[in-house]
């Protein structure tokens, strides 16, 4: 819990800048109306306060998961057991997650008004379940990455460890880390634009019914491949930058705590 959570506060904090372009790139009214460069850091309070209950939750329920699965080195059930975790941990997590990001989203693309203002405005216009709006397509985009993700992560540690004759450090996890998270994020950008889509429509509108492939297709039609691709180069960057801090950090902390 504790290393899981210092792993996700530690990223969440330090890459928020490069969450918010990637946000408003993906925003439907564009780059510049939606801010620009301008109030780089608005809806951080959101994700401070989500960030450790999120990871930490994600990380227990993986671990748990993990242990009571067969993973050992050798068994040709180890990816499939790493994906049955991951995918589980995110389920998990994006309970606590999608409120968090729903108002730091929309933080993001209303620079001028504040995280507080907006939480209670969507309380008052849509209730909880607005919290909740687009918690099935982030589960849909979260699901995918993880199933890359982890499973990569985790044999790009094991190839290393195998080279090297020994346990890879934390330094050597955070490197194997950033290349499984930068290619995890690049595959599942399309997933990741349509749950930005989603998140932001306005209540009442189709995208808000969180209909995923109804988003995809609406973003093809008018954006064609670009649009589906908005923003990933600094998803990427934010993710590769993420997965070195967050797994190595998480090591890190589990190798003093344990």
């Amino acid at each position: 819990l504790k290393a899981g959570g210092v792993a996700g506060v530690c990223v969440d904090l330090i890459l928020f800048p490069l969450d918010t372009v990637k946000t408003r790139l993906q925003s439907p009214q564009g780059f510049r109306k939606a801010g620009g460069f301008r109030g780089i850091y608005a809806g951080v309070p959101s994700t401070a306060i989500g960030s450790f209950p999120n990871a930490a939750a994600f990380f227990i329920t993986y671990e748990n998961v993990k242990s009571v699965l067969p993973h050992g080195s050798s068994s040709y059930l180890s990816p499939a057991t790493h994906m049955v975790a991951a995918s589980l941990g995110e389920v998990v997590a994006c309970l606590i997650r999608v409120p968090s990001e729903v108002v730091k989203q929309r933080a993001q693309v209303s620079p001028s008004s504040s995280t507080l203002r907006i939480l209670s405005h969507t309380l008052y216009h849509e209730g909880i379940q607005g919290l909740y709006r687009g918690y099935k397509s982030t589960v849909l985009r979260e699901i995918p990455f993880s199933l890359v993700q982890f499973p990569l992560w985790e044999s790009l540690k094991d190839l290393w460890s195998w080279k090297q004759g020994h346990v890879v450090d934390s330094w050597q996890s955070a490197v194997c880390g950033a290349f499984a998270g930068g290619f995890a994020a690049a595959v599942t950008t399309p997933l990741d634009v349509a749950k930005t889509r989603i998140m932001l429509a306005k209540a009442g509108s189709s995208n808000a019914s969180g209909n995923v492939l109804a988003a995809l297709g609406g973003i093809w039609r008018t954006q064609g491949l670009s649009g589906l691709f908005a923003g990933v180069v600094p998803r990427m960057a934010a993710i590769s930058l993420g997965g070195f801090i967050f797994l190595g950090t998480y090591e890190k902390t589990r190798q003093l705590l344990l």
